[in-house]
């Protein structure tokens, strides 16, 4: 698994006009893609590391603040661009592999107390994001 994570002061997903996620307080943003060989095992340690990364302000996590966080899944995270001039998707996993994975990481995070929102799988979706710092990594499993 591989998530994009920024620390920001708000962020939402839109789709069809509709605002189907969002956070209006300090928290995370996070674009998460699955790799075609993930389980389960990586879905729960993605979120446990997600939960307590510390990348608030003051070195905090969500564990420690009660920060929110937005989860959008993101297959294009695992686009190859080595070669040519138009990705290759062989990496990212299948929605039919890859929804159910995200969908264990959001369990898993809210198991843990964790205040979460979400985008729609599969959607055409509008990611606005107002970024604190800027301050983004990257984070793989």
């Amino acid at each position: 698994m591989r998530a994009v994570v920024a620390r920001v002061l708000s962020a939402s997903v839109v789709v069809a006009g509709e605002a189907v996620g969002r956070i209006d307080e300090p928290g995370l943003l996070v674009l998460l893609g699955v790799h075609v060989d993930d389980t389960a095992a990586q879905a729960e340690t993605m979120a446990r590391k997600l939960h307590e990364l510390r990348v608030l302000r003051d070195e905090e996590s969500c564990a420690t603040t009660g920060a929110p966080l937005l989860v959008v899944s993101q297959f294009t995270l695992y686009g190859d661009t080595r070669k040519g001039r138009r990705p290759s998707w062989t990496a990212a996993a299948r929605p039919e592999h890859a929804k159910p994975l995200v969908t264990e990481v959001v369990a898993r995070l809210r198991d843990r107390g964790a205040r979460v929102q979400t985008g729609r799988f599969g959607a055409e979706m509008s990611v606005a994001s107002v970024n604190d710092g800027p301050f983004t990594v990257l984070l793989d499993i």
